[in-house]
């Protein structure tokens, strides 16, 4: 069948025409979901180049809709792609953990062993002795990466199980002691030994 009598048979407007409005909506809103995501963490690098493409298939499809407005089911697809971008673009945010946090533990008694636990483990800790409702408290602060959180709640809940914790995004930073870590690539510029 040529192209031409495909996007005019029943078969583009009701199959064809709402699997593409929805992959592409799908698509165009989690780059926005990103792009959101990314102006609230300050990288104004990427946050454009992400809103020209999101827009760009946006009108791609609405054109396309416009053109075959006898076809309910991309209305549907339309407003479907656009609830699994949402979501879509949410969950590769989270896998991407990009952004830094500082995390509040307070302790309801001499916090030392979790400070050690924490700098064994590579992060900087700071500790304020403090007074709460029920007597006195150690603060506990330590800023991480975000894809290092899981670790370092990990850390508390073993050491202090019923310690207050609190997580908050922080939008920059400067100096820090952060965890080493292993390159995932090797240094193309470094020499091997043997």
């Amino acid at each position: 069948m040529p192209l031409e009598q495909l996007a005019n048979s029943e078969v583009y407007a009701y199959i064809v025409l709402p699997l593409l409005v929805f992959g592409a909506r799908v698509l165009d809103v989690s780059l926005g979901t990103l792009r959101i995501i990314f102006i609230a963490r300050g990288r104004r690098k990427l946050a454009p180049l992400l809103g020209f493409f999101e827009v760009l298939i946006w009108i791609v499809v609405v054109s396309q809709i416009m053109q075959n407005l006898h076809s309910p089911l991309s209305f549907i697809a339309y407003a479907a792609g656009f609830a699994t971008g949402n979501y879509v673009g949410m969950w590769i945010e989270d896998k991407l953990a990009i952004g830094t946090l500082v995390v509040r533990v307070i302790v309801p008694q001499e916090a030392s062993q979790l400070m050690r636990q924490l700098a064994a483990a590579g992060y900087g800790v700071t500790s304020i002795d403090a007074h709460g409702t029920t007597g006195d408290v150690t603060l506990v602060y330590t800023v991480v990466k975000r894809k290092d959180l899981y670790d370092v709640m990990t850390i508390i809940q073993d050491t202090y199980p019923k310690a207050f914790t609190a997580v908050e995004e922080v939008r920059s930073t400067q100096e820090g002691i952060f965890p080493a870590r292993a390159r995932r690539f090797p240094d193309p510029l470094v020499r091997r030994k043997g």
